[in-house]
């Protein structure tokens, strides 16, 4: 029996997401968008007069904050469109359009930056005596000026400004492969049912317990990306060129440092996570070989990293049954969080299913003034309970931050994104662990803690190092050819998996098909989110309603602070590496729990 996907308009309105909540239908959408149009122009009128007073920049800077509300609602309407259905033209115009407006207008507006840094410490700090209503603005101002040395003129400003729709082609053409054009063949299982391989189904099926089934899906998935091989590594190389252009032009020694200058943070952060992994890579080669022998293999492959270590016994969960868990595991949060995801439940935040043509993945996105929404792919696997709550952590953050900020000021770093997200999964973990009623439940869980572990802290350490060298190699003159790219992350495997694991030759072409490498130096920050999140949720649940206030201040936060002194808001220190030591010695106590219990 074959089991194909449903195309969008199959799909239960109930397990879709609302987006007539931001806009009733595209009229709406283009009214929103001319008004944006026109209020870029009315700022771009006012070119040269930012600094002529205090009250002058509140205005410019009233029409500004407008203006990227109208952008922030017109772009996320229609790229949650697009990701519903990335083969439909008419989404493929929507977000096309947008993307458009957004570049001409930031092109409009590129001498406000400029302007603003004319303005001394001691003239700033007279404008805002003189309008206390630009106060609000402080913060935006604040990071401006942070900034100084890499902002250019406005001149050099608009001309990147103009540049901004050429350098996302890369990665829009790579969504566009992965997601609407690249076809996938079936595979069969023990009962002979075919099943269509997807990108939403190759990681269940590779927790399948037949290891055949693993097999066929790992080499037919691997098999079709390796196929067009030359066209992932031309796309990745226009990112890489495009991340190192911006970096130049900006004055940086290289794109890495613009990334994280640009969230604020050191780059010592990162490469205080490379240190303790690369010390610690001892506990995942253990890992490997508790892996090996729970599953009673010779040989470890690759095709059985995801296979649940604890044979006959599964956990199936509905997408009903998923809501009601979450519900009882976020409850040390406090009741109005909980009355915040219930809403996400009843008032459709959340688009549920996979469908023909719909985005890979999940993810939650914020609209300020709106709500949040999450898109996942839920396939009725434990993980997928956790990809919920992960999703769900996001949007609270979001909701959290628009409730107590202003819009500007709501705008938290991608840098402390993932601890709430990383904070909800450790939460669900523990509410598990504590009614599980088995020695054999109790190991499947600890299993996917350990899961969580290789899958966070190590792969997207992992990642991070392929990204760093792959930039590095571009920034000394090295081709970025397929052959490259695929022996790099080939050797990374070995490294990180250690001799007790076969490193596939299938698995060199594994970067091929992760969207987050165009993304911009982003997947560090879950490996520093994870741990952060390892000790954040400890202390709620040993600390009480003190730790939870504590939290929910780090939520309410936005980016009023920069991310390391907001994680400290919530009892996190990053400017060491000892988050991440402490988190790597909960991984190894989780490793001894399980070969106890495999005994």
């Amino acid at each position: 029996m074959e089991q194909n996907l449903p195309k969008r308009q199959e799909v239960d309105p109930a397990l879709t997401w609302c987006l007539e909540d931001i806009f009733p239908d595209t009229d709406a959408w283009e009214k929103d968008r001319a008004l944006a149009v026109e209020t870029a122009d009315a700022i771009a009128a006012l070119e040269g007069r930012a600094a002529a007073s205090a009250q002058e920049l509140k205005t410019v800077l009233d029409l500004y904050e407008k203006m990227m509300l109208l952008l922030y609602r017109i772009h996320g309407y229609a790229s949650m469109r697009h990701d519903e259905d990335t083969a439909e033209p008419k989404n493929q115009e929507l977000i096309a359009k947008a993307q458009s407006t957004i570049v001409a207008a930031e092109e409009k507006c590129a001498f406000l930056e400029p302007e603003i840094l004319t303005l001394s410490e001691e003239q700033l700090t007279v404008f805002y005596q003189e309008v206390p209503e630009l106060k609000k603005y402080e913060v935006s101002i604040r990071e401006i000026v942070r900034r100084r040395e890499h902002s250019l003129s406005a001149e050099m400003e608009k001309l990147l400004a103009s540049a901004g729709d050429m350098a996302r082609t890369a990665g829009n053409a790579f969504g566009m492969l992965s997601n609407a054009d690249l076809k996938f063949p079936t595979v069969s299982d023990a009962e002979g049912n075919v099943i269509q391989l997807s990108q939403g189904r190759f990681v269940p099926l590779q927790m399948s317990e037949d290891r055949g089934l693993r097999q066929e899906a790992f080499e037919k998935f691997y098999s079709r990306f390796a196929e067009f091989k030359n066209t992932w590594a031309a796309l990745y190389d226009g990112q890489v060129k495009q991340q190192i252009f911006f970096a130049k032009a900006r004055k940086y020694p290289s794109a890495f440092e613009a990334a994280v200058d640009a969230n604020n943070v050191d780059p010592a952060v990162c490469d205080n996570l490379f240190d303790s992994v690369h010390r610690n890579l001892d506990k995942m080669h253990r890992y490997v070989r508790l892996r090996r022998k729970m599953l009673g293999v010779d040989k470890l492959h690759m095709y059985d990293v995801y296979a649940p270590m604890v044979s006959d016994f599964s956990m199936e969960v509905s997408y009903e049954e998923a809501k009601a868990m979450a519900l009882e595991a976020l409850k040390p949060l406090g009741e109005e969080y909980l009355s915040v995801v219930r809403e996400a439940f009843d008032a459709r935040w959340i688009d549920v299913v996979e469908n023909e043509g719909k985005r890979s993945g999940a993810y939650s996105s914020g609209v300020y003034g709106v709500h949040p929404y999450m898109l996942l792919n839920y396939n009725g696997t434990l993980d997928d309970v956790f990809t919920l709550v992960h999703e769900m952590g996001h949007s609270l953050h979001t909701w959290y931050s628009c409730k107590n900020q202003s819009f500007f000021n709501s705008d938290y770093k991608i840098f402390v994104a993932e601890v709430a997200s990383t904070t909800n999964e450790i939460l669900l973990l523990e509410y598990l662990l504590g009614k599980a009623e088995d020695k054999k439940e109790k190991a499947y869980l600890i299993n996917h803690y350990l899961e969580s572990f290789k899958g966070t802290l190590f792969r997207q350490t992992m990642f991070e190092e392929f990204e760093r060298k792959t930039n590095e190699m571009a920034e000394a003159g090295i081709p970025l050819t397929a052959d490259i790219l695929c022996k790099t992350y080939y050797e990374l495997n070995q490294q990180y998996f250690g001799e007790d694991m076969v490193s596939d030759p299938l698995i060199a072409y594994e970067w091929c098909r992760i969207p987050h490498f165009y993304y911009n130096f982003y997947v560090y920050q879950y490996a520093t989110s994870f741990a952060s999140s390892v000790a954040v949720a400890h202390r709620i649940l040993e600390g009480g309603k003190e730790e939870v206030e504590k939290y929910l201040r780090f939520l309410s936060a936005g980016c009023t602070e920069d991310p390391v002194s907001l994680l400290k808001i919530a009892g996190v220190d990053l400017s060491t590496a000892e988050p991440i030591d402490a988190a790597l010695e909960v991984f190894e106590k989780a490793i001894e729990q399980m070969e106890a219990l495999a005994e």
